[in-house]
């Protein structure tokens, strides 16, 4: 089975309805699986939000960050250098499944390269370049003395 959230292969995590009684089928869906504790946490944030009370309500969407929006930003370039090969004048609908996944590919690959890119620029703080050496009057001392 898959991850809930990511689609993994799922290892071992899951979801019990405590609210149903034990033997109960409704208490262990089968398809609420998850292949690590950070997936199992974020369902349960999100299903903890969307169930409250009985009540389904709708769950907010999480806002990009400032560094996901500019990563988004960069993958425009990649998205116009693909929808140039496939053609402007083709509407959506009518892409191809390999052209979608063409798009896809090229926009996903491209954001996740900006986002390594940016946290490799700021995961070592930069270090200060070291000033030059400046030249001292008594440098050549060693000549001037006669003996």
């Amino acid at each position: 089975m898959k991850c809930r959230i990511c689609t993994r292969q799922a290892r071992g995590f899951g979801h019990a309805h405590t609210r149903f009684p034990v033997g109960d089928p409704r208490r262990y869906p089968a398809d609420w699986v998850f292949c690590s504790r950070r997936c199992q946490d974020a369902f349960h944030a999100l299903y903890g939000r969307g169930d409250r009370g009985g009540r389904r309500q709708e769950v907010p969407m999480i806002d990009a960050s400032d560094i996901e929006r500019a990563a988004m930003r960069i993958c425009l370039k990649a998205l116009g250098a693909v929808a140039e090969t496939i053609g402007f004048d083709k509407p959506l609908g009518d892409y191809s499944e390999a052209e979608a996944l063409h798009v896809i590919d090229a926009i996903v690959t491209r954001y996740t390269e900006a986002m390594v890119e940016h946290h490799e620029a700021t995961r070592v703080p930069p270090v200060r370049p070291r000033q030059p050496a400046t030249p001292t009057p008594v440098i050549d001392f060693d000549d001037d003395i006669p003996f």
